[in-house]
């Protein structure tokens, strides 16, 4: 591993462009509310201080808020501004448009936290009459105008403002409004007079993009990111590590997309690693290639290509080399955002959000950025999903690279290690993504369980505080028992394979690579609660000879005071009632995706249900063979672990330089790389 340079000290310079103002294109209008918003701007004012019942002051607040919503709601399509080009806007005359969104304000108290500029200057060039009004907020979410100035004709306007009041969170913004003519934005842009971090010309950086056999989403981007050179000039190459059967380079669009892109783009076709393996490869050749950093991308998504350009300009100028994130937007949903930021719950080595009142999957169509309070306090966060994230090759050089997992965890375990080495980590807001949404997804059932768990196992035993992992060996023992109960058979399986790998040790990470997935997925014939059918008409019909639950689909969690004698009577008839004659012919029941629940499918003796996607249908048969075979194995497994938990941590903590080395990760590569194509 390597030292970090000393970091320089910044130089006064003259302004530089931090941040452009953009917008989507003409017929995106469902990504209208993320660039452009529409009405006055009015704050949720919450109390000062939150003595007492914070989470009802916090609940009033939000009421406030929805009431205000209508108010502050994004432009409908009739009522948009005439969008000329990607930085210019048309406001007809009477019409107020607010530039206080998604990727159209700045975000203050970021830059006031880590970065040295103490002031930002905000430039805008206008044609027409018109106002511009300039706004700030706090990290409770109110709202206070800062200044103003009339337009008329062609003008240029500059407003230079201060971050020092930005300690805790906060934005600035502008809003326009067109009075006695249309005004038309001709560009604006917010700038900064510092030098970069990496000197005048700032950083280099490898954008890489791990696929598997998603073909048409890579191409897009391919073309997307030709059509929109100008967000590139801080790219050095454009790097996709392709690990599937279906090629990026057969596509027939291939050569014309990548035309514009000429002298910077390459492709590694290599055996399937997984995610960690794919972006474990773009950091190993970032460094090869000498960038300053490499940013990860996921194949499935839509990238704003001047979120590329954001994430290097922010980590250019952060005062220390800082991993930079970007936000992931629903990619069917487009104005609903994933999560503003992300921690991992140290007792429980699980994810979490950083605060009780911020939301998960929030519509910035419904409750826009000036309304929704908890979207001003600056969050930190321990780590950035691997969707779309830049990271200093100084970094990679002083904390290694991915851990060996394949997939689930690696990035999460590559926070906690950055933060661990006094690296932060900052999820950026301003730039952002579309993802194939998880709404549609259910990754803790099938072949993705032995990841989950194997990988949350190890992330626990190296970074964990507490001396046992926290509350994880028995959340652990928790999902075993639960998915059993579940005649989730195959799943069980997984997980307790996990285990049985994570005990061997270090050493099987990186063989796992290429060697555990094939086994895993064989596995799949030998279970009947694995196999898939997508015509429902191809099983048996629900049959019982009486309805369950007196024909009323009565399904209810049997709550915590309860659920420990539940517990004990379910196990009890799994293990000891003999399964029900007519149940191994024909299913009792079928229960939908949302009915998929433990304490209702542990009822029955054979049921069909619908996988999340609802793309087919799994037939559960209750195995009491099989459930006791599954009990006692993960019972021995987590005593063992339980047991062996110190020297595990050990053998972990010890390992994992080694493992996430260049070295290892070369070796590795060598084995499984299977050719080159540059253009």
């Amino acid at each position: 591993m390597h030292k970090m340079t000393a970091t320089p000290t910044p130089k006064t310079k003259s302004l530089r462009t931090l941040q452009r103002i953009i917008l989507p294109e003409a017929v995106q209008t469902d990504v209208i509310p993320l660039y452009i918003d529409s009405g006055s701007a009015t704050g949720v004012q919450l109390p000062t201080r939150m003595d007492g019942d914070a989470a009802d002051a916090i609940a009033e607040a939000t009421a406030v808020q929805e009431l205000k919503t209508d108010a502050n709601a994004a432009p409908s399509r009739s009522e948009s501004p005439d969008v000329l080009g990607r930085r210019s806007t048309k406001i007809d005359a009477g019409k107020t448009v607010s530039f206080g969104t998604y990727f159209n304000a700045f975000p203050a108290s970021y830059w006031r936290r880590w970065t040295e500029l103490d002031s930002v200057n905000l430039q805008l060039r206008t044609e027409g009459d018109g106002m511009i009004v300039v706004y700030k907020s706090n990290a409770r979410g109110v709202i206070q105008r800062v200044d103003a100035k009339v337009v008329s004709g062609v003008a240029t306007s500059t407003f230079q403002l201060t971050l020092a009041p930005f300690g805790d969170g906060g934005w600035y913004w502008f809003d326009l409004t067109a009075t006695k003519s249309d005004l038309i934005l001709q560009e604006a842009e917010w700038q900064g007079d510092i030098e970069p971090r990496l000197g005048q010309d700032g950083g280099k950086a490898t954008v890489q993009i791990t696929t598997m056999n998603k073909v048409e989403y890579c191409i897009n981007n391919i073309r997307s990111l030709g059509e929109n050179l100008d967000a590139l000039e801080s790219v050095q190459e454009i790097l996709i590590v392709d690990q599937g059967t279906d090629k990026v380079a057969d596509h027939p669009d291939f050569e014309n997309a990548v035309k514009p892109l000429s002298g910077k783009f390459r492709i590694i076709n290599q055996s399937n690693l997984g995610g960690s393996g794919g972006f474990g490869r773009g950091m190993y050749e970032s460094i090869n290639n000498g960038s300053d950093y490499v940013l990860l991308l996921d194949d499935d998504v839509v990238v704003e290509p001047e979120s590329i350009l954001r994430l290097i300009t922010f980590a250019d100028y952060c005062k220390n080399p800082t991993i930079v994130g970007g936000h992931m937007f629903d990619m069917f949903d487009r104005s609903v955002l994933h999560a503003f930021g992300e921690v991992v719950n140290p007792w429980r080595t699980f994810y979490d959000r950083p605060h009780e009142d911020m939301s998960l999957g929030h519509d910035l169509a419904k409750s826009n950025l000036r309304s929704t309070h908890w979207m001003h306090r600056r969050v930190d966060v321990d780590y950035n999903g691997w969707w779309m994230c830049l990271i200093p090759t100084e970094v990679i050089k002083k904390i290694g690279l991915s851990l060996p997992l394949f997939l689930k965890w690696d990035d999460a375990e590559y926070g906690l290690r950055a933060k661990e080495a006094g690296i932060a980590t900052v999820s950026f807001p301003g730039a952002g993504l579309w993802h194939v949404s998880w709404q549609d997804k259910d990754d803790s059932v099938g072949w993705q369980a032995y990841f989950h768990e194997r990988n949350r196992l190890i992330t626990a035993l190296i970074h964990s505080p507490f001396e046992k992992g926290g509350s994880v060996l028995r959340e652990s023992l928790f999902l075993d028992v639960k998915h059993a109960l579940s005649m989730q058979y195959y799943t069980e399986e997984g997980r307790l394979l996990a285990i049985e790998d994570l005990l061997s040790g270090p050493e099987h990470l990186h063989p796992s690579l290429s060697e555990r997935l094939p086994v895993i997925r064989g596995k799949v014939k030998n279970f009947q609660d694995a196999q898939l059918k997508t015509n429902i008409d191809d099983y048996p019909q629900p049959k019982t000879k009486k309805p369950p639950f007196k024909g009323r689909r009565n399904f209810h969690a049997p709550g915590y005071s309860k659920l420990v004698p539940w517990a004990v009577s379910t196990v009890g008839r799994q293990l000891f009632k003999p399964v029900d004659e007519m149940a191994e012919k024909n299913p009792q029941i079928q229960l939908t995706y949302a009915e998929n629940r433990w304490w209702t499918v542990s009822k029955f003796d054979s049921l069909l249900v619908t996988n999340a996607e609802g793309t087919g249908v799994f037939w559960y048969k209750r195995d009491p063979q099989q459930l006791r075979k599954d009990l006692v194995r993960a019972s021995k497994l987590h005593t063992k672990l339980f047991t062996d938990w110190a020297d595990l941590r050990k053998q972990y903590k010890e390992a994992a330089e080694q493992v996430a080395s260049y070295e290892a990760w070369q070796e590795t590569f060598n084995k499984h790389t299977e050719s080159e194509i540059t253009r």
